[in-house]
């Protein structure tokens, strides 16, 4: 694996993943190849004695993706991710010729052509105008948008959060979904080389920043 920096700020951590270009947040199947893994001991997941708690690298989400910006959502196996603007072309092409887009008559279409009609929604809000209301079907639409993130259709434009009574942010926090065309315009998502082409691109880029790792592993990473 090649040697990353202990990171100890957001922005730290913009400037590796425009570096790099792909950078998963929590364990990515690839010893030391997150964020997690690379950020100060102050900046990981602290409880305190009064049951409290503090993340500085889960709340450096927002900010990360709004001031680089980047690219954020369920990209690496189905856990979530940071990947750069230069990258997100050669990502995009790769997934989309991998996933083609969905149907309108599809549940997936659905979901993206009421996302694309309202604008930005956190989940809870699209789950209620997709009507995915009833018991039972939270984690099936929740499975739905995690596709719709891995062929690149959804991204995270931010982090919601709630207010206490004296107007403070606590919890974890929900995420406000988008499209990255919404988000950046389609000139973001275009990319003239093949889908082969990109991918042939993509698994040089990760032998060059994870050496050590296996094919597989570099694989899996890619989709």
């Amino acid at each position: 694996m090649k040697n990353f920096p202990r990171i100890g700020s957001a922005a730290e951590l913009m400037e590796l993943i425009d570096e790099i270009g792909f950078l998963p947040l929590l364990d990515s199947g690839v010893y030391g190849f997150s964020a997690e893994e690379i950020v100060d001991e102050d900046c990981r997941y602290v409880v305190f004695s009064d049951g409290g708690w503090d993340w500085p690298l889960w709340k450096w989400k927002g900010q990360i993706v709004t001031e680089m910006p980047c690219f954020y959502g369920k990209f690496f196996n189905k856990k979530a991710g940071f990947i750069s603007k230069e990258w997100w072309p050669d990502f995009c092409n790769y997934r989309r010729g991998k996933f083609p887009h969905p149907s309108l008559d599809s549940i997936e279409g659905s979901i993206l052509d009421t996302l694309r009609t309202t604008g930005s929604l956190i989940t809870r809000e699209l789950r209620a105008a997709c009507g995915f209301n009833r018991k039972g079907m939270r984690s099936k639409f929740d499975g739905y948008i995690t596709k719709l993130e891995m062929a690149t259709y959804i991204v995270t434009e931010d982090f919601v959060y709630p207010l206490d009574k004296r107007g403070k942010e606590y919890g974890w926090g929900w995420s406000l979904l988008n499209t990255p065309e919404s988000l950046y315009g389609k000139e973001a998502c275009k990319c003239e080389c093949s889908a082969e082409a990109s991918f042939k691109r993509l698994v040089s880029q990760f032998e060059k920043i994870l050496p050590d790792a296996t094919e597989k592993q570099i694989l899996k990473l890619i989709g």
